[in-house]
């Protein structure tokens, strides 16, 4: 290998992080995102790096267009998903979710809303509150005029803004509240499981068509708890629940052997589980064998 190409290497490394990160937000799935990286590496390598100014800019603009690409493509076929879809649940730490963004642009939750922004708003949005790239870079990132990116940051922000639920921070309180709800879940206490929800708490399960989840999601206290001792009781063969943290909060993954079966992220409201994303489509839990 070359002094250029390693050079090269070595540049692109720097910045991987970021750009999965980007990649993540923009797209909801970690393979598409791999996928993402991996083509900006691909072009990355064809040029002549050393005349690339600001390679972070270069690469971000790289990823930002092939996201959106992908976004645009993946819109028709979301549409015929069975059931909610849902982000795939990624294995976050906090150090690593305070070094590339603000935690809140990486929660399911978050990441739901963006999926109704279209392709470029979702991209601006990204770009802005989870990395805090100027108006500026947005607009040579993106190929619009920086008046364009500004009205269209505003209509995202706006539309997030409006639907968004502002869930607990805590972070010991919220490990304390998963920890009461996992040891209820797998006791089978129902009693002990309604006292951790939230009375209009929501269940909304991702199964994608290729495990069994309900097709709408589940709202009551009474019938989350049901739903979800029903779900406990449908352990596959040798079990084992992990708490971890998902996306920048609490969450809970069920192995089988060492074959992740489903992943639950809990969003909490003043000390309650107000909203529950149960994934259990095998598609989106591969990543999460890191996990174990």
């Amino acid at each position: 290998m070359t002094r250029r190409a390693e050079d090269a290497v070595q540049i692109f490394d720097e910045h991987r992080g970021k750009l999965f990160a980007i990649a993540y937000r923009l797209l909801g799935r970690v393979g598409d995102a791999e996928d993402v990286v991996q083509d900006a590496w691909l072009r990355w390598s064809s040029v002549d790096t050393a005349e690339v100014a600001d390679p972070e800019a270069y690469l971000v603009r790289v990823v930002t267009r092939l996201g959106i690409d992908r976004l645009r493509s993946a819109q028709a076929r979301r549409e015929e998903y069975v059931g909610p879809w849902l982000p795939e649940p990624l294995v976050t730490s906090p150090d690593i979710a305070d070094e590339v963004s603000r935690t809140d642009t990486i929660s399911t939750a978050v990441l739901v809303l963006l999926e109704s922004l279209s392709p470029l708003e979702r991209a601006v949005f990204v770009l802005r509150e989870a990395f805090d790239y100027s108006y500026a870079e947005i607009a040579e990132m993106v190929g619009r005029s920086e008046v364009s990116v500004r009205q269209t940051a505003r209509r995202a922000r706006e539309h997030v803004e409006d639907r968004r639920v502002r869930y607990d921070t805590d972070r010991a309180r919220r490990a304390e509240v998963t920890e009461r709800f996992r040891v209820a879940a797998e006791g089978g206490d129902l009693a002990a499981l309604m006292a951790v929800l939230a009375p209009d708490v929501t269940l909304v399960s991702d199964g994608g068509g290729k495990a069994p989840a309900p097709r709408k999601a589940i709202v009551g206290l009474e019938l989350v708890a049901r739903a979800l001792l029903t779900f406990a009781g449908r352990m596959p063969p040798d079990p084992r629940v992990e708490v971890v943290e998902l996306n920048g909060g609490p969450g809970i993954v069920v192995y089988s052997a060492d074959a992740p079966a489903a992943a639950l992220t809990l969003h909490l409201v003043d000390g309650a589980v107000h909203t529950i994303h149960l994934v259990s489509n095998p598609d989106k839990l591969t990543g999460l064998r890191l996990a174990g």
